[in-house]
This record gives structure tokens, C-alpha cells and sequence, in this order.
């Protein structure tokens, strides 16, 4: 059981088997336009601080952070630890970053042939060499490791190779070692979008990876991340509680996307029957092929965490923050002029006083919630409700791994052997529910696998460990 809490014992937010939930952060891929969720994390951190103190940051909040491509550079930059353990950058620093970096990035082709000159570029290559992204990445994260973040994450890519999806994350490194790469290779890889940026060769001991984008299986990876915390709850993982699957009342999901042009389309079925390879590789500024894929698996994430916590009664454990107007340079993932760049953090800030919205999923209409309120207003909720969870379980974990009514976690496992019981006193403990008293549904869930186990043996080593 060792392997399993290694992803979780690093942490300072204390592991989700001494709280009430367990807190997802996504951030969507889109290039330049990492900017916009740039903005929305600032405020959030900002709440925070003013609940919590100005030290305060992200990754001492979530139990898991997962993004794609742009997203997924953005949590490393949140989970990444500097020289003092703390991450190594604050979210108020995302945007500085952006707007420095992104025009070395990709540098802009000016004169009256900069179309020609783009054309002739993707038809040969790359857009982009990729050279200042990788020396940067490199320089800022040096060796560090997937298994070094201050809270688990969650990074998918793309292997060209083997034609699989590869995703880095802080619970599969016990399992397989061979995923415990640095951190600027994970960068690197989940950004290499087809036409812009070349692919990424790299090797871990005798693991070799191939990598493209992620947003090629992934652009909205938060279904990823739900799926890993859902493995480590069938395995019995000691980090979190004895739930079932579908408990989505447990799970705060917050996830943020980059933007998208929806309301001004560029294309429609009329032009597109006209398109050959040329046409579907770099059309007005754009690539409708990898637009297109990585917008359809994105939006069918989106549909499907609504209908799931709709169905099982948690909506208002989920919030997705997006924006599904942009128009022309905006909705570029690599236009990254000044303007351009400026324009990006209006949408970001003007997004934070749009209304709480979903899609509806008999329309895929995007609509907004009666009596959501703004997102501002949601993402305030919100970080009440992270700061309310880790100081219950700072609270419950406070007497060395204890919970409110007096057991310890990891010597009952020890004297009690068997998972099903294991997991029997953890669901008390849990239920202890702070200074509230139990909390009648987790002792119900405690009884039923109680029940469980007795008939291998658990109600005979429950009795004596009594």
C-alpha cells in the first residue's frame, strides 16, 4: 500500500480521507488564450488569500489539478515547487508570464507578405521551431519530476508512435515509474500542436515517448482526472474515503476553458466540401482539422459532467467557466501580438461578471443558470468552500493522522490487516463529521461495509481490535 499514498503524502493540503470532498481544478488547452483562465485563477487564489492569508495558493486546495497543452503548463506552473517547497508561481503571475512570453513563443510575421510566408511555413513545417518554449521551460523547471508536485496533477499527450493517449499523472507514477519524467518534458510534449509546434522526442531510462498535443485526446481533461481519482478509490487507496464511484456529491470540480468562437462561425458545410488537405490544414488564420478535434472532445466532457452531476444531484458541486463568443484575432491560439494579448485579459475580466452558465444538453446551447449569479459571485462560493475543507481537515488530521473520533488512520490499517476493514474505520472516522457530531450518511456507508466484510472475516477483527 506504500505505492499508493505516495501521491498524496507530499502534499500540504491534507489527503480527502480526512475531509468531505475531493477538489478537482481544470484548465482546458488553447495556446495563447491560456490567458483568459489566467485571469479567472488570479481571482480565485485572490479569495483565498483574503479567507486564508496572503500565502496562500492553489495547489493547497486541490486534491487534484489536470489541464491539456496550454492548461497543462499552467499546473505545472502551480504545482511545480521552488527552492522553499512552495509552488512556483502564484496564479497572479500567470498573466506576466503569458504576456512576456507568448510573442517568443510564437513570433509574429510582419509586411505586406507575412500570409504568403505563414502558408509556405506550415506547408514545409512546424509554424513555430519550438526552441524558446523548450529553453524556457528547461531553465524554469530544470530537473524537477512529475513525482515532486505539491499536489497531484493530471497531464494528458499524445504518443505519434504507438497512436495512444499518454497521460502524466502523480497516481500512476507508483505503478509505473517510467512516467515519473521532468516536468519540462511533460510541458513540452502536451504542447506540441500538429502545424505550430513540433512533435516531441524524449526518454525516461528505457521508456521512450513520442508526444503531440494532449488536446488531440484531451483538450478538457477534467473526465481524465475524475477517472483517475476514481481508480484510486476502487483500489482502496488509504488517501481517500470509502466511497463509491458515483458519489459525485463528494467531488468539487472546477474547471475553466480558453474560449471559443461559437456565436461568430467562420465555416460551414458549403466551404468545407470544397477543402482538400490545404483547405482542412490552414484556412483564415486557423487549422479546421485540429480545431475541430480538439473543440469536439472538449465540448463532449462538458456535456457529459452535466448531465452526470445533474443526474446524480450535484450541480452545485460543478463550475465551468467559459467563454463561447470570441471573435477573429481572440480565438487565435497563436496571434500574439500586444493587442491581441491585451484584448485576451478584457475577455478574462469581462468573463468574471458574465452569469453562471451550462450547456444544455438537449441543444448543446450554452445558457445560463437560473439564480447562478456571476461567476465572481460562484468562484467566491467556491474558494468558501476550499477553505472550509482543508481547515476541516487540518482539524481532523491535527493529532498526527487522527480523526475526530479518535482513530488513526494509518495503525489501524496496520493492526487490522484487511482492506474491507480498513476502509470500515476510516468510514467512521470520516463520519465524525468535525464538531457537528457523525454524520448519519457516512455511518450508514461505514455500516454497509461493515456488513460487507464480516463474512471474510472483518467483523471477528473489528470485534478484536474493539
Amino acid at each position: 500500500m506504500t505505492s499508493q499514498t505516495t501521491a498524496t503524502s507530499r502534499m500540504s493540503l491534507h489527503p480527502p480521507n480526512s475531509g468531505d470532498l475531493i477538489t478537482i481544478l481544470n484548465i482546458d488547452g488553447g495556446g495563447i488564450r491560456g490567458v483568459i483562465p489566467g485571469v479567472i485563477l488570479q481571482y480565485l487564489e485572490s479569495e483565498l488569500q483574503a479567507l486564508d492569508g496572503e500565502e496562500a495558493r492553489l495547489a493547497d486546495y486541490f486534491d487534484v489539478i489536470s489541464g491539456t497543452s496550454t492548461g497543462g503548463l499552467i499546473t505545472v506552473m502551480l504545482t511545480a515547487p521552488d527552492q522553499n517547497n512552495r509552488p512556483l508561481y502564484a496564479a497572479k503571475d500567470i498573466v506576466p508570464f503569458y504576456l512576456e512570453n507568448s510573442p517568443k513563443i510564437f513570433p509574429q510575421v510582419g509586411g505586406p507578405f507575412a500570409g504568403s510566408i505563414k502558408l509556405l511555413k506550415t506547408l514545409v513545417g512546424p509554424k513555430y521551431d519550438g526552441k524558446y518554449l523548450t529553453n524556457l521551460v528547461k531553465n524554469l523547471l530544470g530537473t524537477t519530476k512529475l513525482s515532486q508536485t505539491l499536489t497531484n496533477v493530471v497531464i494528458p499527450t499524445f504518443d505519434i508512435k504507438n497512436m495512444q493517449p499518454v497521460i502524466f499523472s502523480s497516481f500512476q507514477v507508483p505503478r509505473q515509474p517510467s512516467l515519473d519524467v521532468q516536468l519540462s518534458d511533460i510541458c513540452i510534449g502536451t504542447s506540441a500542436a500538429p502545424t505550430y509546434l513540433p512533435a516531441y522526442y524524449f526518454q525516461n531510462g528505457d521508456q521512450e515517448f513520442n508526444l503531440i498535443d494532449g488536446g488531440i485526446a484531451a483538450n478538457n481533461p477534467s473526465l481524465v482526472a475524475i477517472g483517475e481519482v476514481t481508480r484510486q478509490v476502487l483500489k482502496a487507496d488509504p488517501n481517500f474515503p470509502a466511497i463509491t464511484p458515483l458519489d459525485y456529491g463528494r467531488y468539487v470540480l472546477i474547471s475553466i476553458g480558453t474560449g471559443t468562437q461559437k456565436h461568430t462561425p467562420k465555416f460551414d458545410a458549403k466551404m468545407a466540401a470544397k477543402w482538400g488537405v490545404l483547405g482542412w490544414l490552414t484556412n483564415q488564420g486557423s487549422t479546421p482539422l485540429i480545431d475541430a478535434f480538439t473543440q469536439a472532445s472538449a465540448d463532449l466532457v462538458v456535456m457529459h459532467n452535466n448531465v452526470v452531476f445533474e443526474a446524480l444531484n450535484s450541480v452545485d458541486n460543478y463550475l465551468r467557466i467559459q467563454d463561447d463568443a470570441l471573435t477573429g484575432d481572440l480565438a487565435s491560439v497563436d496571434v500574439a501580438t500586444k493587442e491581441n494579448l491585451d484584448g485576451l485579459v478584457k475577455v478574462g475580466e469581462a468573463l468574471l461578471d458574465n452569469p453562471v452558465s451550462r450547456v444544455n444538453t438537449d441543444t448543446g446551447v450554452v445558457e445560463p443558470v437560473p439564480d447562478g449569479g456571476t461567476n465572481r459571485e460562484a468562484l467566491k462560493r467556491f474558494a468558501k468552500r476550499l477553505s472550509d475543507e482543508r481547515r476541516l481537515r487540518e482539524s481532523n488530521y491535527s493529532d498526527g493522522g487522527r480523526g475526530t473520533v479518535g482513530f488513526d488512520f494509518r495503525q489501524c490499517r496496520s493492526a487490522m490487516g484487511s482492506a474491507a476493514s480498513y476502509r470500515f474505520a476510516a468510514a467512521i472516522v470520516s463520519a465524525g463529521g468535525g464538531n457537528g457530531g457523525p454524520d448519519p450518511r457516512k455511518l450508514r456507508s461505514a455500516a454497509s461495509i461493515w456488513l460487507a466484510s464480516r463474512n471474510r472475516g472483518g467483523r471477528r477483527q473489528i470485534r478484536q481490535e474493539g
